[in-house]
């Protein structure tokens, strides 16, 4: 009998850490969503600041934690450049999120897990 009680102890074990490695996974993909989030507006405020000014205007811009002085006309594009490829890793970030999701879902389903709020 001791042995049914250790074999269904160690099954919940097991089925606890599986279910906070899942929560674990979406918290840190979420905050990375966020990040990317942040950094997209931070693009988005600095383009709509330049965009009015003459393109040869002095600006600087931290590359690498090195102060660079450029004109309007060289940060735009690059601004943009980046912007967009923060777009595509925001987009695959958020599959991501779905797809660990869904997989969790399953997992809850097949293993009838219950989540009981403390």
């Amino acid at each position: 009998m001791a042995s049914g009680q250790d074999v269904a102890h160690k099954k919940q074990q097991e089925l606890q850490l599986q279910y906070t490695n899942y929560k674990n996974t979406l918290q840190s993909l979420a905050q990375k969503v966020g990040e990317i989030e942040q950094e997209i507006e931070e693009h988005k405020l600095v383009t709509e600041t330049l965009q009015p000014l003459p393109a040869d205007r002095r600006c600087f811009r931290l590359i690498n934690g090195v102060l660079v002085e450029r004109t309007v006309k060289d940060v735009l594009p690059a601004l943009k450049t980046n912007s967009d490829g923060l777009k595509q890793v925001l987009e695959e970030l958020v599959k991501q999120y779905k797809t660990k999701q869904d997989e969790m879902d399953k997992w809850k389903r097949k293993n009838n897990i219950q989540v009981v709020a403390n």
